[in-house]
């Protein structure tokens, strides 16, 4: 459990809410929570951290991809960075706290103590990241890869719903592609990454904690199923002669369901599923469904994934369906530094939080920023039944009070040296 007395963080937590609920302003669609990459709304919300980052001290910059970076700088100049931060798209219709938290809430710690004159020996680095989500240009993490050298070049050809192509629209917004390389950041520059976000889920919510010291980030492999059976009349053909794509699609969803209930973390998702010229007197004769399967090891996501391609390929035969099978993502899990989580667990404990360790199902920037840094996160509790993705994401002003707390008692312990 946690202390109630939080001090002068109390306020910080409010500023914290106040914030985000100013940048959930920055919107394309009234009355829902959707920013997308470049859009108006995008760079109006750029604009607005990066008066926020100023504000709190720190000397702003932005980079080719459109990433928003503050620097606090430290009193050793051979210091390498702490960095931190998240991102500040959104899926369409989304919530207000997934990624924003963990920009403001750094923001507002390096505000108090640039009011306090204080400084570190080490620079502090927010990163306010453009794009993470992925849906404009059907292309995650752009920020991030950009920050760690790996942006593929390839996605700046990819084009939205409007035929605007990524290239186009950076452009458009004044950034130059040409210069994406420029936006790496060598990899001795940063001592390590924390990333404060909301669970998104509800484990935290569920054990009365505030707080949770990630231990992985999931990974992930994404399927696109095509069924095809036969269409036919539903008052004609008898049960045992029918090759339907949809009852096919069905067996195999619920299979994916059992086979994911048998190990702890790992989950199973049929997010889609689409069902040709349907109608309610014809038998379904050509389906399309995705498939999602993470996992925080690897090992354990690669050993379902080949009991359901299996198994997939029995029922189709079985039943007389022909199917094609595309993976369409993968992803490896990324584990969090085990120095970073002690020396989380270890400010939690200072401040009367218990250290709950847990693995993050969804993906995050820190995936990437694990490549060229050390990585941990932070998770703060969830309202609304762990709720995220959804306008009905919601979390506290108290939580975000302790957030502050811990995630500032981290900073002002953190060395460079890596026990281990």
């Amino acid at each position: 459990m946690t202390k109630t007395d939080t001090g002068n963080f109390a306020t910080l937590g409010q500023e914290i809410m106040t914030r985000i609920e100013i940048l959930a302003l920055h919107t394309e669609q009234e009355g829902k929570m959707t920013r997308t990459y470049l859009t108006a709304a995008h760079r109006g919300a750029a604009r607005q951290i990066a008066a926020w980052m100023s504000e709190a001290g720190m000397d702003v910059r932005e980079d080719a991809v459109g990433n928003v970076i503050g620097r606090y700088e430290g009193t050793d100049p051979c210091c390498a960075s702490l960095m931190t931060g998240s991102h500040f798209d959104t899926v369409r219709d989304g919530g207000k706290y997934d990624g924003p938290l963990g920009i403001l809430l750094p923001i507002a710690c390096v505000g108090d103590w640039n009011r306090q004159g204080r400084r570190f020996p080490f620079p502090i680095e927010v990163i306010a990241f453009c794009e993470e989500e992925g849906v404009r240009f059907n292309a995650p993490l752009l920020g991030s890869r950009a920050i760690a050298g790996s942006f593929e070049t390839a996605v700046l050809e990819n084009v939205d719903d409007n035929g605007v192509s990524m290239r186009e629209a950076m452009i458009s917004e004044g950034l130059n592609p040409a210069q994406l390389g420029a936006a790496a950041m060598p990899e001795g520059d940063i001592a390590a990454y924390l990333e404060v976000h909301i669970e998104q889920g509800p484990v935290l919510l569920e054990e009365n904690l505030a707080l949770g010291v990630v231990t992985a980030i999931s990974g992930s492999s994404r399927f696109i199923l095509e069924l095809q059976g036969t269409a036919g009349h539903a008052g004609t053909v008898p049960m045992a002669s029918r090759h339907d794509a949809l009852m096919a699609g069905a067996e195999i969803a619920l299979y994916i369901e059992k086979r994911c209930n048998e190990s702890p973390g790992l989950v199973g998702t049929i997010g889609q599923l689409n069902v040709t010229n349907g109608a309610g007197n014809v038998i379904p004769g050509h389906v399309v469904m995705s498939i999602d399967i993470r996992a925080d090891k690897d090992s354990i996501r690669k050993l379902a994934v080949d009991d359901i391609q299996t198994e997939i390929e029995n029922i189709c035969i079985r039943r007389g369906i022909r199917k094609n099978l595309e993976q369409t993502y993968e992803a490896a899990s990324v584990a969090c530094a085990k120095w970073l989580q002690q020396r989380l667990k270890e400010s939690m404990q200072r401040h009367g939080c218990t250290p709950r360790s847990l693995p993050s199902g969804a993906g995050h920037d820190g995936i990437i920023i694990a490549e060229i840094a050390p990585m941990a996160m932070l998770f703060v509790r969830c309202g609304n039944g762990g709720t995220s993705h959804n306008p009905g994401e919601t979390m506290s002003a108290e939580d975000a009070a302790i957030a502050s707390q811990v995630f500032a008692d981290f900073v002002e312990h953190f060395s460079m040296a890596n026990p281990t």
